[in-house]
């Protein structure tokens, strides 16, 4: 770890008993760390299959529909813990689809987590930005309104709309190959899906894939979910309990606010 806003062993040990405490199979496991003269080391379990990125978006082939939606489980399983499960509630600060790593068996895990009050003020907030991930930032950062964890509500939902529509929150070369789509500006993913919800077509993020296709009430149930997480405003924002409950579909989701035009 660079930058430790104050590098002495008593804060980061603080941390790390945190840190250690929490165990969850959707949590990449602490296995040890090293303290050395101003070197702070930890050392993680080793994810065989890398980052989520990578796998949503650069391999050959891409993920199945049945891969994605296990993925999303579990990544909202992992954010609950954090958030409601573990001894210390954990606000992430930095979700996203780099911060999400994958198993020998593409089991996805959450890195990376209790490490925002270790770095530097505001590292967090202007790496995100330096790494060209701004589609993650909640909008009180930008405002300096208080953090709470309904930031990781918002980046959770930008991330699910990603997974389940398989494509960036962000792509221009989408633009020319989707003119001819009348649902709206397909540059930015979440104006693409809230149209589509808009005009009941639904079946169009599905981009004709069988699989996809025949579990239809799900992709609305996931798209609904992300679209309520990233409303500019916290408070609309559900909490990470009700969003597992409808991601599950224990919990019937209602249309959500359509804020985008």
């Amino acid at each position: 770890m660079e930058d430790v806003s104050e590098p002495s062993e008593k804060v980061f040990m603080t941390e790390l008993k945190i840190i250690g405490r929490t165990h969850h199979k959707n949590l990449v496991k602490l296995l040890g760390f090293c303290i050395e003269d101003n070197h702070f080391i930890l050392v993680y379990e080793l994810m065989k299959n890398g980052a989520l990125s990578d796998f949503l978006f650069k391999e050959e082939v891409p993920p199945t529909w049945s891969q994605r939606t296990e993925m999303a489980l579990g990544i909202a399983r992992g954010l609950l813990y954090l958030h409601e499960g573990c001894d210390s509630p954990i606000i992430h600060c930095d979700i996203k689809p780099q911060n999400v790593l994958l198993d020998s068996k593409y089991n996805a895990k959450i890195s990376d987590f209790g490490l925002s009050k270790l770095l530097q003020k505001d590292q967090t907030r202007t790496d995100t930005s330096a790494r060209g991930t701004v589609g993650y930032l909640a909008p009180e950062w930008l405002k300096n309104a208080p953090i709470t964890p309904k930031v990781d509500i918002f980046s959770f939902g930008a991330m699910l709309l990603e997974i389940t529509c398989g494509r960036r929150h962000i792509e221009l070369s989408r633009v020319e190959e989707e003119s001819e789509d009348d649902e709206g500006d397909d540059l930015l993913l979440v104006n693409w899906v809230s149209g589509c919800v808009r005009s009941g077509r639904i079946d169009k993020l599905a981009r004709s894939d069988p699989e996809v296709l025949n579990d239809i009430k799900r992709l609305e149930r996931f798209v609904k979910v992300g679209l309520w997480c990233v409303h500019p405003d916290p408070t609309v924002r559900p909490s990470m309990k009700m969003v597992m409950q409808m991601v599950e579909g224990i919990t019937e989701v209602e249309v959500p606010p359509m804020f985008y035009h």
